[in-house]
């Protein structure tokens, strides 16, 4: 090469680097049948063949997100362990609000190097939580862009498909008078409200990653520790509702918005939530983040999930039959309100003490 020319790698794209941080990846093993096998392809290959037996309707179900600015508590802390179950959680969680049981996934991760990135580690903990759930790793983009990112920053996206029985679809058309609500318990903060944690966290209260926070039974928790807890898998705990037959209404995923932004969205216009949080032990993240903010309970309930990641309506003669299948699958889950008339007035009436 002259010594005049540029290569690519001169502009901080390294591609061979790349190659070979492929092949450190390891492949998912969930629906290995349905995945077509096409090595170096430009896309991914799913077959319909055994769906389209299995579905008398079947209705494609799809969802995007991505973590956050937990990200930049991850590169605060040098913690990324949890960010690959963090992004599938995100997207597996909002399909399977559906009735919908996840088929594939794609993610897409951008940095400005993957030299100075965990970019296996991440991607191979997508891997681990797509397995966690039969879900299909069929593909995904890598792309190192220099001028658009920090050094040692990046950014991670991904995109979830399942299918479910068009007849059987889950959602606010099923939601009547009377329904309970069942909340199901959450890991932590899961991937929601982290500029504000950050703010008050880091900014106020100036903690370090290895701050202690508080000492539990079994553990004495780290600023890093609490913060970084992945967020909850619920696929296989709805998975094992619908097998059961049981008759669920809608479910709400508790992200962005929290209980107030969300709840509300599984419930007809005519009728409310009226939700009573008083019985549910409120992890205790949320309260210090309250206490020391201060965060108005208004403001929490609307951006944090508050313990609760997963909200179910049901018919009223079937909740104690879900709440029995819920524990037996190993859920904290509990009966946490009612579907209600609504006479004006907000759409989620949430009872903290």
């Amino acid at each position: 090469m002259n010594s005049t020319e540029l290569s690519y790698a001169d502009a901080g794209v390294d591609i061979d680097f790349a190659a070979g941080c492929l092949n450190e990846i390891d492949k998912t093993r969930s629906r290995e049948r349905d995945v077509i096998k096409s090595h170096n392809d430009f896309a991914g290959l799913f077959s319909m063949g055994e769906l389209c037996k299995k579905f008398a309707e079947p209705v494609l179900v799809s969802g995007t997100d991505g973590v956050g600015t937990k990200l930049l508590v991850a590169m605060a802390c040098e913690r990324y362990d949890g960010l690959g179950q963090d992004l599938v959680a995100m997207c597996a969680n909002d399909i399977a609000t559906k009735g919908a049981e996840p088929l594939f996934f794609l993610d897409y991760f951008a940095t400005s190097n993957l030299r100075s990135v965990p970019f296996v580690m991440i991607v191979n903990g997508i891997v681990a939580a797509c397995d966690e759930i039969d879900c299909a790793l069929i593909g995904g983009e890598t792309a190192e862009m220099p001028a658009l990112y920090a050094p040692k920053h990046f950014d991670l996206a991904g995109f979830a498909v399942g299918v479910a029985e068009r007849s059987r679809l889950l959602g606010s058309h099923r939601v009547r008078e009377g329904d309970a609500l069942i909340g199901l318990g959450s890991s932590g903060l899961h991937s929601n409200g982290f500029s504000l944690v950050r703010k008050i966290m880091f900014d106020k209260l100036r903690h370090r990653p290895n701050d202690v926070l508080w000492q539990t039974e079994r553990r004495v928790m780290t600023v890093r520790d609490e913060l970084l807890v992945p967020t909850k898998l619920y696929v296989n705990a709805i998975k094992s509702l619908l097998n059961q037959d049981t008759p669920l209404s809608a479910i709400a995923h508790i992200t962005g918005g929290g209980i107030t932004e969300n709840v509300p969205r599984i419930i007809p216009p005519h009728l409310k939530a009226d939700i009573d949080l008083s019985a549910l032990t409120i992890p205790r993240i949320f309260t210090y983040l309250m206490e020391n903010g201060p965060v108005s309970p208004n403001e929490a309930l609307r951006t944090f999930n508050m313990g609760v990641g997963l909200v179910i309506a049901i018919p009223e003669a079937f909740k104690r039959q879900a709440l029995d299948q819920l524990k037996e699958s190993g859920e904290v889950a509990l009966e946490i309100g009612k579907v209600v008339k609504c006479e004006g007035g907000h759409r989620c009436q949430v009872k903290l003490s």
